[in-house]
């Protein structure tokens, strides 16, 4: 079949010879003309060689099986046609699911936003209800609940700081987080209300 005179038969001529005896190497002839246009055109579509290259042998296939179906005048024109639709399918297929791929993450992602959104406002609220809390206190309790609470100080290490005895500091602190306790309820029921 390799001789160099079906290299001059026209296109019209071996789809005549296949359709005469269906031998798929005329085909095959056929196909060799225009694979690389083909690969060029699913590459313009698909921006992928290996995708480009397996809907070429997907697209040689479906001639294949399609070919006796049709009444071809212009192969040419009828195997352009038939790429493009191809190419056009695997994009809307491919896009479907890239589609739900995406609605599926950002549904996801989008739930847990506004969950970490949340947080952030509540614990932005608790910092600041917080902090006019400690503005309420008494000097002593808001000092060593301070340096206990945000300064991880130890008892010992407060007292030698402000001057106060171990009992004064432990009941300082005691009393200044109920206290804060007590006010940010207070607030926390303001705000609710």
């Amino acid at each position: 079949m390799n001789n160099p005179d079906i290299q001059q038969l026209t296109d019209q001529e071996l789809l005549q010879r296949f359709k005469a005896d269906n031998n798929g190497e005329w085909i095959g002839v056929l196909f060799d003309r225009y694979a690389l246009l083909l690969l060029g055109m699913c590459m313009k579509y698909l921006k992928n060689e290996e995708d480009a290259r397996d809907a070429v042998q997907q697209i040689f296939l479906k001639v294949l099986s399609d070919i006796n179906k049709h009444e071809i005048q212009f192969f040419r024109a009828w195997i352009y046609q038939v790429t493009k639709n191809y190419c056009l399918m695997q994009l809307r297929q491919h896009h479907m699911k890239y589609k739900e791929e995406i609605t599926d993450k950002h549904a996801g992602a989008l739930s847990v936003e506004q969950e970490d959104k949340r947080v952030f406002q509540e614990k932005d609220i608790l910092l600041e209800n917080m902090e006019q809390a400690m503005n309420l206190l008494n000097p002593e309790q808001k000092l060593c609940v301070q340096l206990f609470y945000l300064q991880k100080k130890s008892y010992q290490e407060i007292a030698s700081q402000t001057g106060y005895s171990l009992l004064q500091v432990k009941s300082y602190i005691q009393n200044g987080k109920r206290n804060l306790k007590l006010l940010l309820e207070k607030q926390q029921r303001a705000n609710n209300s």
